[in-house]
């Protein structure tokens, strides 16, 4: 009687585990802050999707042992869940979609990335600046650096916004420009 009691109860422990709902995107942006602030960081606010192959690339990448200390030093990473399948709907963090569209993100695309200080001002985000076929002017975004002037701009914005040294963003950047990469 006691296994069969045990079994209930992890199994409720489960469930109710496996059906919490995301947490609010101001939630996890006011955790972020008051990390941030404690810890003398910026926040990178990574906008994702559980299908987006390029956001799982980023991510693989900067969790290599490589590089992921350099990334833990200067920020605190925070995922938001955005733009998921009907079916999916329900990974999504509330308020998601209004957070990516505050943070100049709306119609851009995912990954979509933006760096704050540890009270929110933007301190770069990743739309690159680029000419459209007719000549004018829009920002672009980056996404996942694959290209060498996607690169270029991502290791231009890690230098702006922190300290890394110039080895330190050749290894960031190698990384980045390597056809095919594995999470380790």
């Amino acid at each position: 009687m006691k296994r069969v009691f045990s079994l209930l109860l992890s199994l409720c422990l489960i469930g109710g585990v496996m059906a919490q709902k995301p947490l609010p995107a101001k939630k996890i942006m006011k955790d972020a802050y008051d990390q941030a602030t404690k810890e003398n960081k910026q926040v990178m606010v990574i906008f994702h999707a559980s299908w987006c192959g390029w956001c799982h690339r980023m991510d693989s990448i900067m969790n290599m042992p490589a590089v992921k200390p350099m990334f833990d030093k200067y920020f605190v990473i925070k995922h938001i869940v955005v733009l998921e399948s009907a079916k999916k709907k329900n990974l999504e963090n509330p308020g998601g979609d209004q957070l990516m569209k505050k943070f100049n993100g709306a119609g851009s695309g995912i990954p979509y990335w933006v760096i704050l200080d540890a009270k929110g001002k933007i301190l770069g985000d990743f739309r690159k600046p680029t000419k459209n076929k007719a000549g004018k002017d829009i920002k672009s975004n980056v996404g996942c650096p694959a290209q060498p002037n996607e690169i270029e701009y991502f290791i231009g914005l890690l230098k702006k916004t922190t300290s890394l040294s110039d080895q330190d963003l050749q290894t960031i950047s190698a990384l980045f420009t390597l056809k095919k990469t594995t999470a380790h």
